[in-house]
Protein backbone atom coordinates (compact mmCIF):
# COMPACT_ATOMS: atom_id res chain seq x y z
CA UNK A 1 0.00 0.00 0.00
CA UNK A 2 1.52 3.70 -0.88
CA UNK A 3 2.01 6.06 1.77
CA UNK A 4 -0.56 8.34 2.16
CA UNK A 5 -0.66 11.68 3.37
CA UNK A 6 -3.35 12.52 6.45
CA UNK A 7 -5.58 14.28 3.97
CA UNK A 8 -5.38 11.70 1.37
CA UNK A 9 -6.69 8.87 3.87
CA UNK A 10 -9.73 10.97 4.97
CA UNK A 11 -10.84 11.50 1.57
CA UNK A 12 -10.70 7.86 1.17
CA UNK A 13 -11.96 7.12 4.28
CA UNK A 14 -15.15 9.49 4.59
CA UNK A 15 -16.25 8.63 1.12
CA UNK A 16 -16.20 4.80 2.22
CA UNK A 17 -18.19 5.45 5.13
CA UNK A 18 -21.03 6.97 3.55
CA UNK A 19 -22.53 3.32 3.03
CA UNK A 20 -23.56 3.45 6.96
CA UNK A 21 -26.67 4.84 7.50
CA UNK A 22 -26.71 3.81 11.24
CA UNK A 23 -24.84 7.10 12.60
CA UNK A 24 -27.81 8.54 14.73
CA UNK A 25 -26.77 9.60 18.42
CA UNK A 26 -30.30 10.60 20.07
CA UNK A 27 -30.78 9.19 23.46
CA UNK A 28 -27.25 10.02 25.29
CA UNK A 29 -26.52 11.46 28.34
CA UNK A 30 -24.37 14.61 28.87
CA UNK A 31 -20.94 13.90 29.86
CA UNK A 32 -19.24 16.43 32.94
CA UNK A 33 -16.16 16.96 33.20
CA UNK A 34 -14.55 17.13 36.78
CA UNK A 35 -13.81 21.19 37.29
CA UNK A 36 -15.73 21.60 34.22
CA UNK A 37 -12.95 21.02 31.78
CA UNK A 38 -12.54 18.66 28.81
CA UNK A 39 -14.18 19.39 25.58
CA UNK A 40 -16.55 18.47 23.40
CA UNK A 41 -19.50 18.32 25.96
CA UNK A 42 -23.01 17.56 24.00
CA UNK A 43 -26.29 17.69 25.06
CA UNK A 44 -26.63 14.34 23.87
CA UNK A 45 -27.00 13.79 20.02
CA UNK A 46 -25.05 14.33 17.36
CA UNK A 47 -25.86 13.25 14.49
CA UNK A 48 -24.04 13.31 10.77
CA UNK A 49 -25.77 15.90 8.96
CA UNK A 50 -28.19 15.34 9.85
CA UNK A 51 -31.38 16.79 12.05
CA UNK A 52 -32.00 15.85 15.93
CA UNK A 53 -35.12 15.46 17.61
CA UNK A 54 -34.97 18.98 18.65
CA UNK A 55 -33.96 20.37 15.19
CA UNK A 56 -30.56 20.88 15.66
CA UNK A 57 -28.87 20.39 12.12
CA UNK A 58 -25.49 18.73 14.16
CA UNK A 59 -22.67 16.77 12.86
CA UNK A 60 -20.12 13.43 13.21
CA UNK A 61 -16.74 12.81 12.21
CA UNK A 62 -18.37 9.57 10.27
CA UNK A 63 -15.21 7.53 9.06
CA UNK A 64 -13.95 4.04 8.46
CA UNK A 65 -10.62 3.13 10.54
CA UNK A 66 -9.75 1.41 7.21
CA UNK A 67 -11.61 0.25 4.12
CA UNK A 68 -9.66 -3.18 3.77
CA UNK A 69 -11.05 -5.78 4.54
CA UNK A 70 -10.48 -10.10 4.54
CA UNK A 71 -14.30 -10.71 4.16
CA UNK A 72 -16.14 -10.74 0.35
CA UNK A 73 -19.24 -9.97 0.83
CA UNK A 74 -21.07 -9.30 -2.66
CA UNK A 75 -22.76 -6.24 -1.35
CA UNK A 76 -20.05 -4.30 -0.03
CA UNK A 77 -17.84 -2.15 -1.68
CA UNK A 78 -14.84 -2.45 0.34
CA UNK A 79 -15.08 -6.44 -0.09
CA UNK A 80 -11.62 -8.04 -0.59
CA UNK A 81 -12.33 -8.46 -3.95
CA UNK A 82 -13.15 -4.96 -4.80
CA UNK A 83 -10.59 -2.53 -6.94
CA UNK A 84 -10.80 0.37 -4.79
CA UNK A 85 -8.21 2.24 -3.60
CA UNK A 86 -7.37 1.63 0.09
CA UNK A 87 -6.26 3.25 3.28
CA UNK A 88 -6.06 2.98 6.85
CA UNK A 89 -5.62 5.19 9.80
CA UNK A 90 -3.43 4.62 12.57
CA UNK A 91 -5.46 5.24 15.93
CA UNK A 92 -3.40 7.76 16.89
CA UNK A 93 -4.56 9.47 13.70
CA UNK A 94 -8.52 9.63 14.20
CA UNK A 95 -8.07 11.08 17.66
CA UNK A 96 -5.46 13.61 16.17
CA UNK A 97 -8.61 14.18 13.23
CA UNK A 98 -11.18 13.91 15.75
CA UNK A 99 -9.87 16.68 18.26
CA UNK A 100 -8.96 18.93 15.57
CA UNK A 101 -12.53 18.55 13.94
CA UNK A 102 -14.41 19.18 16.87
CA UNK A 103 -11.46 22.76 17.78
CA UNK A 104 -12.65 24.33 14.63
CA UNK A 105 -16.31 23.87 15.45
CA UNK A 106 -16.52 21.13 12.33
CA UNK A 107 -18.20 18.24 14.67
CA UNK A 108 -19.48 17.37 17.95
CA UNK A 109 -18.67 13.65 17.84
CA UNK A 110 -17.01 10.26 16.14
CA UNK A 111 -18.77 7.81 14.09
CA UNK A 112 -16.06 5.13 13.74
CA UNK A 113 -16.54 2.06 11.49
CA UNK A 114 -14.09 -0.32 10.15
CA UNK A 115 -13.33 -3.23 7.54
CA UNK A 116 -11.91 -6.09 9.03
CA UNK A 117 -7.92 -6.21 9.01
CA UNK A 118 -5.90 -9.35 10.19
CA UNK A 119 -8.91 -10.37 12.38
CA UNK A 120 -11.66 -9.21 13.99
CA UNK A 121 -9.82 -8.71 17.73
CA UNK A 122 -7.42 -7.21 16.32
CA UNK A 123 -9.75 -4.61 14.37
CA UNK A 124 -11.85 -4.27 17.32
CA UNK A 125 -8.81 -3.51 19.32
CA UNK A 126 -7.72 -0.32 17.79
CA UNK A 127 -11.19 0.56 17.37
CA UNK A 128 -11.40 0.34 21.40
CA UNK A 129 -8.20 2.32 21.67
CA UNK A 130 -9.57 5.31 19.75
CA UNK A 131 -12.23 5.73 22.06
CA UNK A 132 -10.21 4.55 24.98
CA UNK A 133 -7.71 7.72 24.07
CA UNK A 134 -10.12 10.25 23.64
CA UNK A 135 -11.74 9.56 26.63
CA UNK A 136 -8.68 9.01 29.20
CA UNK A 137 -6.46 10.89 27.36
CA UNK A 138 -7.81 14.18 26.23
CA UNK A 139 -10.79 14.23 28.35
CA UNK A 140 -12.93 14.18 25.05
CA UNK A 141 -16.56 14.50 26.47
CA UNK A 142 -18.50 14.36 22.83
CA UNK A 143 -20.27 11.87 21.11
CA UNK A 144 -18.77 8.64 20.29
CA UNK A 145 -20.46 5.94 18.12
CA UNK A 146 -18.54 3.11 17.56
CA UNK A 147 -19.36 0.15 14.86
CA UNK A 148 -18.48 -3.37 16.56
CA UNK A 149 -17.25 -6.37 15.01
CA UNK A 150 -20.39 -9.10 16.19
CA UNK A 151 -16.93 -11.87 16.18
CA UNK A 152 -14.99 -9.57 18.65
CA UNK A 153 -13.97 -11.57 21.95
CA UNK A 154 -17.50 -10.52 24.21
CA UNK A 155 -14.42 -8.38 26.28
CA UNK A 156 -13.09 -6.30 23.62
CA UNK A 157 -17.21 -4.96 22.88
CA UNK A 158 -17.79 -4.73 26.40
CA UNK A 159 -14.66 -2.28 26.39
CA UNK A 160 -16.40 -0.26 23.49
CA UNK A 161 -19.43 0.04 25.38
CA UNK A 162 -17.16 1.26 28.35
CA UNK A 163 -16.13 4.54 26.42
CA UNK A 164 -18.96 5.00 23.54
CA UNK A 165 -22.50 6.64 23.99
CA UNK A 166 -23.82 4.15 21.43
CA UNK A 167 -22.46 0.85 19.95
CA UNK A 168 -24.26 -0.85 16.75
CA UNK A 169 -23.85 -4.42 15.48
CA UNK A 170 -25.26 -4.41 11.69
CA UNK A 171 -27.62 -7.61 10.80
CA UNK A 172 -26.85 -6.87 7.41
CA UNK A 173 -29.54 -8.17 5.46
CA UNK A 174 -33.54 -8.66 6.50
CA UNK A 175 -33.10 -12.67 5.76
CA UNK A 176 -31.26 -15.12 6.87
CA UNK A 177 -31.00 -16.92 3.28
CA UNK A 178 -29.90 -13.33 1.96
CA UNK A 179 -27.03 -13.27 4.45
CA UNK A 180 -25.94 -16.89 3.79
CA UNK A 181 -26.24 -15.44 -0.25
CA UNK A 182 -24.37 -12.23 -0.42
CA UNK A 183 -22.06 -12.78 2.77
CA UNK A 184 -21.51 -16.56 3.02
CA UNK A 185 -18.71 -15.16 5.50
CA UNK A 186 -21.21 -13.66 8.18
CA UNK A 187 -23.15 -15.66 10.23
CA UNK A 188 -25.95 -14.93 11.33
CA UNK A 189 -26.53 -16.77 15.28
CA UNK A 190 -22.89 -14.94 15.58
CA UNK A 191 -24.16 -11.45 14.66
CA UNK A 192 -27.66 -12.14 17.11
CA UNK A 193 -25.26 -13.18 19.99
CA UNK A 194 -23.53 -10.35 20.08
CA UNK A 195 -26.47 -8.23 19.94
CA UNK A 196 -27.35 -10.54 22.80
CA UNK A 197 -24.77 -9.66 24.70
CA UNK A 198 -24.61 -6.11 24.60
CA UNK A 199 -27.99 -5.74 25.45
CA UNK A 200 -27.41 -8.13 28.65
CA UNK A 201 -24.72 -5.67 29.42
CA UNK A 202 -27.01 -2.74 29.10
CA UNK A 203 -29.27 -3.53 30.89
CA UNK A 204 -26.91 -5.43 33.68
CA UNK A 205 -25.30 -1.75 33.91
CA UNK A 206 -28.33 0.25 34.27
CA UNK A 207 -29.70 -1.87 37.08
CA UNK A 208 -25.99 -1.11 38.46
CA UNK A 209 -26.43 2.58 38.44
CA UNK A 210 -30.00 2.27 40.18
CA UNK A 211 -28.15 0.76 43.07
CA UNK A 212 -24.68 2.40 43.02
CA UNK A 213 -24.01 5.71 42.36
CA UNK A 214 -20.32 4.64 41.03
CA UNK A 215 -21.64 2.41 38.57
CA UNK A 216 -19.94 2.97 34.95
CA UNK A 217 -22.06 3.96 32.11
CA UNK A 218 -22.07 1.21 29.61
CA UNK A 219 -23.45 2.73 25.95
CA UNK A 220 -26.18 5.21 27.52
CA UNK A 221 -27.67 5.90 24.21
CA UNK A 222 -28.41 2.11 23.71
CA UNK A 223 -27.43 0.10 20.46
CA UNK A 224 -29.04 -0.14 16.90
CA UNK A 225 -28.29 -1.47 13.82
CA UNK A 226 -28.48 -1.54 9.92
CA UNK A 227 -29.90 -3.56 7.08
CA UNK A 228 -29.97 -3.21 3.40
CA UNK A 229 -33.07 -2.85 1.41
CA UNK A 230 -32.89 -4.11 -2.28
CA UNK A 231 -29.82 -6.48 -2.30
CA UNK A 232 -32.15 -9.22 -1.75
CA UNK A 233 -35.36 -10.70 -2.89
CA UNK A 234 -36.19 -9.50 1.03
CA UNK A 235 -40.33 -7.99 0.86
CA UNK A 236 -41.11 -4.82 2.99
CA UNK A 237 -43.37 -7.42 4.95
CA UNK A 238 -40.30 -9.76 5.43
CA UNK A 239 -38.16 -6.33 6.59
CA UNK A 240 -40.96 -4.86 8.84
CA UNK A 241 -41.44 -7.92 10.59
CA UNK A 242 -37.69 -8.90 11.08
CA UNK A 243 -37.05 -5.13 12.61
CA UNK A 244 -40.27 -5.97 15.11
CA UNK A 245 -38.49 -9.09 15.97
CA UNK A 246 -34.75 -7.06 16.86
CA UNK A 247 -36.75 -4.13 18.83
CA UNK A 248 -38.14 -6.60 20.82
CA UNK A 249 -35.56 -9.60 21.40
CA UNK A 250 -32.60 -6.15 21.63
CA UNK A 251 -34.38 -3.69 23.19
CA UNK A 252 -32.39 -1.55 20.12
CA UNK A 253 -32.37 1.98 19.81
CA UNK A 254 -32.77 2.69 16.43
CA UNK A 255 -33.03 -0.17 12.85
CA UNK A 256 -31.89 1.63 10.19
CA UNK A 257 -32.66 0.85 6.51
CA UNK A 258 -29.84 1.67 3.67
CA UNK A 259 -31.03 1.57 0.34
CA UNK A 260 -28.73 -0.65 -1.59
CA UNK A 261 -26.88 1.36 -4.15
CA UNK A 262 -24.88 -0.65 -7.16
CA UNK A 263 -21.15 -0.74 -6.74
CA UNK A 264 -18.12 -0.98 -9.27
CA UNK A 265 -16.66 -4.15 -10.43
CA UNK A 266 -20.03 -5.04 -8.61
CA UNK A 267 -20.87 -9.26 -8.32
CA UNK A 268 -23.32 -11.27 -10.57
CA UNK A 269 -25.05 -12.01 -7.99
CA UNK A 270 -26.48 -8.55 -7.10
CA UNK A 271 -29.28 -6.25 -8.79
CA UNK A 272 -28.24 -3.82 -12.03
CA UNK A 273 -30.06 -1.19 -9.90
CA UNK A 274 -30.78 0.77 -7.03
CA UNK A 275 -34.34 0.43 -5.51
CA UNK A 276 -36.26 3.90 -5.50
CA UNK A 277 -35.54 6.19 -2.53
CA UNK A 278 -39.37 6.00 -1.40
CA UNK A 279 -38.80 2.61 -0.77
CA UNK A 280 -36.09 3.13 1.82
CA UNK A 281 -38.39 6.27 3.33
CA UNK A 282 -41.87 4.63 3.26
CA UNK A 283 -40.05 1.73 6.04
CA UNK A 284 -38.80 4.72 8.08
CA UNK A 285 -42.52 5.28 7.80
CA UNK A 286 -43.39 2.09 9.08
CA UNK A 287 -40.85 1.57 11.71
CA UNK A 288 -42.12 4.90 13.11
CA UNK A 289 -46.02 3.51 13.42
CA UNK A 290 -44.33 0.35 15.32
CA UNK A 291 -42.26 2.53 17.57
CA UNK A 292 -44.20 6.04 18.04
CA UNK A 293 -48.43 5.75 17.20
CA UNK A 294 -48.87 1.92 18.70
CA UNK A 295 -48.85 -0.05 15.98
CA UNK A 296 -48.54 -3.83 16.00
CA UNK A 297 -46.10 -5.42 13.56
CA UNK A 298 -48.69 -7.41 12.05
CA UNK A 299 -51.10 -4.26 11.25
CA UNK A 300 -47.83 -2.21 9.86
CA UNK A 301 -47.17 -5.37 7.49
CA UNK A 302 -51.20 -5.46 6.94
CA UNK A 303 -50.48 -1.99 4.59
CA UNK A 304 -48.09 -3.08 2.41
CA UNK A 305 -49.82 -5.47 -0.84
CA UNK A 306 -51.27 -8.62 -0.40
CA UNK A 307 -49.99 -9.88 -3.37
CA UNK A 308 -45.86 -8.44 -3.52
CA UNK A 309 -45.74 -7.60 0.22
CA UNK A 310 -44.50 -3.89 -0.73
CA UNK A 311 -45.38 -0.89 0.49
CA UNK A 312 -47.26 1.33 -1.95
CA UNK A 313 -44.92 4.35 -2.96
CA UNK A 314 -47.56 6.79 -3.91
CA UNK A 315 -49.01 6.85 -0.42
CA UNK A 316 -47.90 6.56 3.21
CA UNK A 317 -48.29 3.12 5.15
CA UNK A 318 -50.73 4.88 7.72
CA UNK A 319 -52.97 6.18 5.04
CA UNK A 320 -52.61 2.84 3.15
CA UNK A 321 -53.44 0.87 6.92
CA UNK A 322 -56.66 3.46 6.77
CA UNK A 323 -57.81 2.46 3.22
CA UNK A 324 -57.67 -1.17 3.96
CA UNK A 325 -59.88 -0.29 7.27
CA UNK A 326 -62.37 2.44 6.30
CA UNK A 327 -64.57 0.52 9.01
CA UNK A 328 -62.56 1.99 11.68
CA UNK A 329 -63.40 5.77 10.61
CA UNK A 330 -64.67 8.49 11.03
CA UNK A 331 -63.16 9.01 14.32
CA UNK A 332 -64.66 12.08 16.39
CA UNK A 333 -61.81 14.17 17.63
CA UNK A 334 -63.78 15.40 20.57
CA UNK A 335 -64.13 12.08 21.79
CA UNK A 336 -62.06 9.95 20.18
CA UNK A 337 -59.50 8.41 22.60
CA UNK A 338 -55.36 8.91 21.47
CA UNK A 339 -55.34 5.24 20.25
CA UNK A 340 -57.67 6.14 17.95
CA UNK A 341 -56.34 9.17 16.79
CA UNK A 342 -53.23 8.01 16.33
CA UNK A 343 -54.51 6.13 13.24
CA UNK A 344 -55.70 9.09 11.43
CA UNK A 345 -53.69 10.04 8.89
CA UNK A 346 -52.29 13.50 8.47
CA UNK A 347 -52.16 13.30 12.00
CA UNK A 348 -48.50 13.27 14.30
CA UNK A 349 -47.73 12.71 17.87
CA UNK A 350 -47.61 16.38 18.92
CA UNK A 351 -50.88 17.29 16.95
CA UNK A 352 -52.52 14.79 18.82
CA UNK A 353 -50.76 15.95 22.52
CA UNK A 354 -52.05 19.30 21.65
CA UNK A 355 -55.83 18.44 20.17
CA UNK A 356 -56.22 16.53 23.80
CA UNK A 357 -55.31 19.20 25.14
CA UNK A 358 -57.64 21.62 23.68
CA UNK A 359 -60.77 19.93 23.59
CA UNK A 360 -61.18 19.71 27.95
CA UNK A 361 -61.77 23.59 27.11
CA UNK A 362 -64.02 23.38 24.06
CA UNK A 363 -65.35 21.51 21.17
CA UNK A 364 -62.63 21.94 18.34
CA UNK A 365 -63.76 22.47 14.51
CA UNK A 366 -62.45 21.29 10.82
CA UNK A 367 -60.20 24.89 11.41
CA UNK A 368 -58.98 24.01 14.30
CA UNK A 369 -57.61 21.09 13.68
CA UNK A 370 -56.00 22.10 10.54
CA UNK A 371 -54.03 24.94 12.63
CA UNK A 372 -52.37 21.76 14.09
CA UNK A 373 -51.30 19.97 10.95
CA UNK A 374 -49.63 20.86 7.36
CA UNK A 375 -52.63 20.19 5.65
CA UNK A 376 -56.76 18.98 6.05
CA UNK A 377 -56.76 17.03 3.08
CA UNK A 378 -55.96 13.23 3.99
CA UNK A 379 -58.06 14.25 7.24
CA UNK A 380 -60.98 15.02 6.11
CA UNK A 381 -62.56 11.74 5.23
CA UNK A 382 -61.22 10.31 8.57
CA UNK A 383 -62.32 12.71 11.32
CA UNK A 384 -65.31 14.08 12.42
CA UNK A 385 -65.59 17.64 13.78
CA UNK A 386 -67.75 20.14 15.41
CA UNK A 387 -68.49 21.44 12.44
CA UNK A 388 -67.31 18.71 9.78
CA UNK A 389 -68.83 15.22 8.99
CA UNK A 390 -67.41 13.55 5.95
CA UNK A 391 -70.62 11.65 4.95
CA UNK A 392 -70.15 9.66 1.63
CA UNK A 393 -66.78 10.52 1.50
CA UNK A 394 -65.17 7.61 3.42
CA UNK A 395 -66.98 5.08 1.31
CA UNK A 396 -65.58 6.67 -2.04
CA UNK A 397 -64.39 3.78 -4.17
CA UNK A 398 -61.75 6.84 -5.70
CA UNK A 399 -60.82 8.24 -2.23
CA UNK A 400 -57.31 6.75 -2.51
CA UNK A 401 -56.29 9.86 -5.57
CA UNK A 402 -58.23 12.31 -3.63
CA UNK A 403 -55.65 12.02 -0.12
CA UNK A 404 -52.87 10.82 -2.26
CA UNK A 405 -49.75 13.25 -2.69
CA UNK A 406 -49.68 14.97 -5.90
CA UNK A 407 -47.29 13.68 -8.29
CA UNK A 408 -45.31 16.87 -8.86
CA UNK A 409 -44.66 16.59 -4.60
CA UNK A 410 -43.64 13.11 -5.26
CA UNK A 411 -40.82 13.98 -8.07
CA UNK A 412 -39.41 16.19 -5.75
CA UNK A 413 -39.17 13.86 -2.90
CA UNK A 414 -37.16 11.42 -5.39
CA UNK A 415 -35.42 13.81 -6.60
Amino acid sequence: MAQLDLREKLEILADAAKYDASCSSSGTAKRKSAGGKGIGSTEGMGICHAYAPDGRCISLLKILLTNSCIFDCHYCINRKSSNVRRARFTAAEVVKLTLDFYRRNYIEGLFLSSGIIRSSDYTMEQIVEVARSLREDHDFRGYIHLKTIPDADPGLIHQAGLHADRLSINVELPTLAGLARLAPEKSAPRIEGAMRGLRRDIDDTADAMKRYRSAPKFAPAGQSTQMIVGADAATDRDIVTRSASLYGRFNLRRVYYSAFSPIPDASAVLPLQRPPLMREHRLYQSDWLMRFYDYRPDEVADAADAATGMMPLDIDPKLAWALKHRHRFPVDVNTAPREALLRVPGLGVKAIDKILIARRWRRLSLADVGRLTVSVTKLRPFLIADDWRPVTLADRADLRPLVAPKREQMELFAA
